[in-house]
């Protein structure tokens, strides 16, 4: 007889783990391995979030297959221009120096993987996020905080001082998981907050 389905998160993500725990979920973490900046050449940004998140949502439900995984992945789009996570400081720089002043749209692929129950379903939620002017000493200073690592786009609307002047759409996309989507996506596997 097997036990409970659990949910199984395949995100290291701190935010991540922080947006599932505050809605009341309980679930593991086990994180897909190798370079999940690989996907096939000439995609559109949302496309590359959405194959993203499947890719790690099938490495995982490999190694659950009794259990629902929850997998996502958020990039940032200037125009059809792909931001991710920057490599180091000097793209992190670069980033924010695009950024600037601007309005880009920030994408979150979301997949749920059940395999045993053969469900699997894709979604993705975008948000609009204006950036005011910034003066190159603030690039310089956040640079040096190290706050830009592992956040797509080179900076996290959870920071003391995002830049951001105004958003659209979810907020929680924003942050790295789009909690409403979510939530509906996880009752249709039949995972719901404790």
């Amino acid at each position: 007889m097997p036990g409970p389905v659990r949910l199984i998160l395949a995100s290291a993500s701190p935010r991540r783990q922080s947006l599932l725990r505050d809605a009341g979920y309980e679930f593991e973490v086990d994180t897909a391995e190798g370079d999940e900046a690989v996907y096939p050449p000439g995609m559109l940004p949302a496309q590359v979030a959405t194959y993203l998140a499947e890719a790690k949502g099938k490495a995982v439900s490999a190694r659950h297959p009794d259990d629902v995984v929850l997998a996502a992945d958020t990039v940032v789009a200037f125009g059809d221009q792909l931001l991710g996570k920057p490599a180091d400081a000097t793209a992190a720089k670069k980033m924010l120096q695009l950024l600037s002043g601007t309005t880009h749209i920030v994408i979150t692929g979301v997949c749920i993987m059940h395999a045993a129950a053969k469900l699997s379903r894709t979604a993705k939620a975008m948000s609009a996020v204006r950036m005011r002017v910034l003066a190159p000493s603030e690039i310089d200073q956040y640079v040096a905080s190290n706050a830009w690592q592992g956040k797509a786009g080179g900076y996290g609307i959870q920071d003391p001082d995002p830049f951001v002047i105004r958003q659209a759409g979810s907020h929680t996309n924003i942050v790295g998981l789009p909690m409403t989507l979510t939530k509906q996506m996880l009752a249709e596997a039949g995972i719901v907050p404790k």
